[in-house]
């Protein structure tokens, strides 16, 4: 067993320090935000996450895990520091490292013995070398201490089993003993042959950036196959299950919609690109990636424009708030560029989100009125959108949506319905980069006059 604390009890360091709890590990988490620190002691949890709930009352009860927001005790009192703080986008699109050299020289203040600090925060390569420069200059002594990078592939909505079950594990370390306790706290996954990825601190922080940004060009490399798609009368979901049964390819990340979004790609591939930039060696596949992310974006609202008409004054409706299921993170979500840009154009706006109301409350502000379940949302509505593929929202009584909407608009940011299901039970429907009958024919038509 080791003793560790978290600096930060936010997504990443709550559910890290109750996953290393859960490990055996005695974990501490600390955060300087008394109210949540006093929720997280009534056993209130600050954010949705299936399962995280149970863990978390589980290893408080076995005196396993505890939270406190006295920062200096928690560094003193335990050997092996994480910092798991917040790494937001500055203006600039690099990351704003602010909290986490601030936790860094809270550190070094307190180092009382031998510490490991190890990074879980989100960091582009270099804070490693900078947490090691701020404690050496900061600390009170020659008291010893390692910085190691320990990066997070936590999906929100699944991150206790990626965390329980992960495909890999990354030590980066540049000292014997550094490599050796941080193993030895994730033993546990030894027992199910997780495999560990030992190398040094710039090489584990790259692999990080690296991972967000290939997935972040898959999804946006699919979603411009989707638009070509329209065009040409094709079905991208066909196109996408064709390429993903490449065992070079996978079919992971191939699902055209509207884009990426959410805390960590958005942020982590600007992040990139501007390290990149400032290296010298610019990444342009990252460059376009953003590129093509904010484009579809965009297409999201053009499409229920042009299947709605001119949408003042009309009733939409529009599913899903979070930017992906099982979350109640509205960061980045398209649902809720949609509503604002609707908004703008004059529309009333009806909503539900199974957990993410609250949330996206405090970012719409009045005008906006949230339903108790998604007929709500469709009675009397001209347009309905589906922006978040909750599973509730993929067995809907599609007869009785049609019967209590207004007008029968469907537009399906998600790609979860048959388009020729949906036009033969009299939808106007429109997903993304799905070859209607409609579309084939015209296609077929333009090849016919080329010819």
């Amino acid at each position: 067993m080791q003793k560790a604390c978290m600096i930060g009890a936010g997504y990443v360091g709550l559910v890290t320090g109750v996953c290393l709890a859960d490990f055996g590990n005695k974990v501490t988490c600390v955060d300087l935000d008394e109210e949540k620190i006093g929720a997280l002691l009534a056993g209130q949890m600050p954010f949705y996450e299936p399962g995280l709930e149970e863990i978390v009352r589980r290893n408080v009860r076995e005196g396993r895990l505890s939270f406190t927001s006295d920062l200096p005790r928690a560094i003193r009192d335990n050997q092996v520091v994480f910092i798991a703080v917040g790494t937001p986008q500055s203006d600039s699109g690099h990351a704003d490292l602010s909290q986490v050299f601030s936790a860094a020289r809270a550190i070094a203040r307190n180092l009382n013995g031998y510490k490991l600090i190890v990074q879980k925060s989100t960091v582009p390569v270099g804070t490693g070398e900078e947490v090691l420069r701020i404690i050496k200059q900061n600390r009170r002594g020659n008291v010893p201490f390692d910085v190691a990078s320990n990066p997070e592939f936590l999906r929100e909505g699944s991150a206790v089993e990626d965390f329980m079950r992960p495909d890999r594990v990354v030590i980066g370390t540049w000292s014997r003993r550094a490599e050796g306790l941080l193993a030895e706290i994730y033993r546990p996954l030894y027992l199910i042959e997780t495999p560990m990825v030992r190398t040094n601190v710039q090489t584990a922080e790259l692999i990080k950036y690296a991972s967000n940004a290939f997935l972040a060009t898959k999804i946006s490399f699919i979603n411009e196959m989707a638009n070509l798609c329209e065009i040409v009368g094709a079905d991208v979901k066909v196109v996408a299950r064709g390429m993903g049964l490449d065992k070079r390819i996978g079919s992971k990340f191939l699902h055209a919609g509207p884009g990426y979004g959410g805390s960590c790609f958005p942020k982590d591939t600007h992040a990139l690109a501007a390290l990149a930039s400032r290296a010298g060696s610019p990444c342009e596949i990252v460059e376009a990636t953003i590129d093509v992310n904010r484009r579809q974006r965009e297409r999201m609202l053009e499409k229920i424009l042009r299947i709605a008409g001119s949408v003042r004054g009309k009733e939409i409706g529009v599913l899903g708030l979070a930017f992906k299921p099982q979350t109640d993170d509205v960061r980045e979500s398209v649902a809720l560029d949609l509503i604002r840009g609707l908004r703008r154009r004059g529309t009333r706006i009806r909503t539900f989100d199974p957990v993410a109301m609250s949330r996206a409350a405090q970012e719409l502000g009045r005008g906006v009125k949230f339903c108790g379940d998604a007929y709500e949302v469709a009675k009397g509505a001209q347009v309905l959108v589906i922006a978040t593929e909750w599973n509730e929202f993929r067995m809907l009584d599609l007869r009785k949506l049609r019967r209590i909407m207004k007008s029968p608009i469907v537009v399906d940011c998600r790609n979860i319905y048959d388009p020729e299901k949906m036009v033969s039970l009299g939808f106007r429907y429109v997903g993304v980069g799905r070859g209607t009958p409609a579309a084939r024919a015209k296609a077929a038509r333009r090849s016919r006059r080329k010819a």
